[in-house]
């Protein structure tokens, strides 16, 4: 006796359609002014980033851009 294959890319049970909650693209986009800026770290520092960027399939200037962000934002707060 032959055993019943289960196809496991198709749904279970009863589906239902949802409303779509999602906003379009292009309100998912927050324009960000950027100022271009030289500045030299340390070669560990940078491998430290560029590491954890790796492991979570970003870049790791952006890493670095966004925790100067919240620094700045906790200690310089703009009134």
């Amino acid at each position: 006796m032959k055993k019943k294959r289960v196809d496991v890319n198709k749904p279970i049970g009863k589906m239902t359609r949802i409303d779509d909650f999602l906003p379009p693209p292009e309100d998912l986009i927050v324009p960000e002014r950027t100022v271009k800026v030289t500045i030299l770290l340390s070669e560990s520092s940078v491998n430290v980033f560029k590491e954890f960027a790796r492991e979570h399939h970003t870049k790791y200037q952006k890493l670095i851009r966004r925790i100067l962000d919240k620094y700045a934002e906790k200690y310089f707060p703009q009134s």
